[in-house]
């Protein structure tokens, strides 16, 4: 059985990003994201992709029939404030690689997971996902998804799925995470507890409290349970995939010290790009303006030295909470058995 024209261009051509899973039709939506509608777009969701409502429809039936040219494509699993966007944006390297950020299609999966999706059929329809997903930029010999902070639970079936795939762990130690909470406020507060939710429902938050306990903690007490929760599934997935395909790094070091993050993730990703290459990167806009402000408000650096401003205002206005709260977190770690320290560091 062949597919129409139609459906193999768009199958053919990586421009057409595979957006959303579609579990009644049981097929897939294409939105045509060209690259540069990528390099704006601070995530390739709903929210901040253009013309989501103009999608093609091609069953999973339709694509089992067309083979797919894909590239070898890597993983950034995060957990949220911790320069991700930052370090995707970094792998938008034409002839190199695609860095893409968060994309939608994997929240489905989360989304399916958390409605009761059977469990065979799941990890059937992210296999394609992920092939989808790994359809090359003109040119590009590699392509490093960095998945939303919801989609821990992938890492496993993923890396499974792609045994020669390598994933970094990246994550913020646990003051510079609190100190990223209280700067947004009020929202900041609201999402750690939609974090604890979801992470409730998918299974893997820490245990040794009762749903009352849970009420009684405060917002930075609830961030820091999510945190312990995240920080423990990574050192799972080492654990089960093995140190030789999953490495962790913490944002601080990652900021300290971008060439030699650079270089370490050229080798670990097998990237083969050169020192020109790499100081070409480094140059770019990926570390020389805001991850998270559209195309026409980015401008400014967001290196160490602004991240250490921001921690040193927030440290100011709310220090006193904070370290409540991060000796709180490292005695109920050290009653869980939790490791504050995963190890396995991409470079010392």
């Amino acid at each position: 059985m062949s597919v129409d024209p139609r459906q193999a261009e768009i199958i053919n051509d990586a421009a057409y990003l595979a957006h959303r899973y579609d579990e009644v039709a049981d097929g897939f939506r294409f939105v045509h994201v060209p690259r540069e509608v990528h390099r704006n777009s601070t995530f390739i969701t709903d929210e901040h992709l253009p013309d989501v409502d103009r999608f093609d429809l091609i069953s999973r039936k339709d694509l089992e029939a067309t083979a797919l040219q894909t590239s070898p494509i890597h993983f950034i699993f995060h957990s949220a404030y911790c320069c991700s966007t930052m370090m995707a944006r970094a792998f938008d390297i034409p002839g190199v690689s695609m860095g893409l950020k968060e994309p939608q299609v994997l929240n489905d999966m989360i989304g399916w997971r958390r409605r009761g999706a059977d469990k065979q059929k799941l990890v059937t329809v992210l296999d394609k996902s992920l092939e989808l997903l790994a359809r090359p930029m003109e040119g590009d010999r590699s392509v490093i998804i960095k998945p939303s902070n919801i989609c821990t639970p992938l890492a496993i079936p993923a890396l499974q799925l792609r045994q020669q795939s390598k994933a970094l762990l990246l994550y913020a130690p646990l003051e510079s995470y609190l100190q990223s909470i209280v700067k947004k406020e009020m929202w900041g507060r609201i999402w750690v507890r939609d974090v604890l939710i979801g992470t409730l429902k998918d299974g893997y938050a820490i245990g040794g409290f009762s749903q009352d306990q849970l009420l009684q903690l405060t917002d930075l007490q609830v961030a820091a349970i999510g945190w312990l929760s995240q920080h423990a599934a990574f050192a799972k997935i080492v654990e089960t995939i093995g140190s030789d395909r999953v490495t962790t790094l913490d944002s601080d070091s990652f900021l300290s010290n971008q060439r030699t993050a650079l270089q370490s993730l050229n080798r670990f990703f097998r990237l083969n790009m050169d020192d020109d290459k790499i100081a070409e990167t480094l140059n770019g806009p990926a570390f020389n303006s805001h991850s998270k402000l559209d195309q026409a408000k980015r401008g400014g650096t967001f290196d160490a030295k602004a991240r250490q401003e921001e921690q040193t205002e927030m440290a100011a206005l709310h220090g006193a909470e904070i370290d409540m709260v991060t000796q709180w977190a490292k005695a109920v770690a050290d009653s869980q058995n939790i490791q504050m320290d995963i190890g396995y560091r991409l470079f010392e």
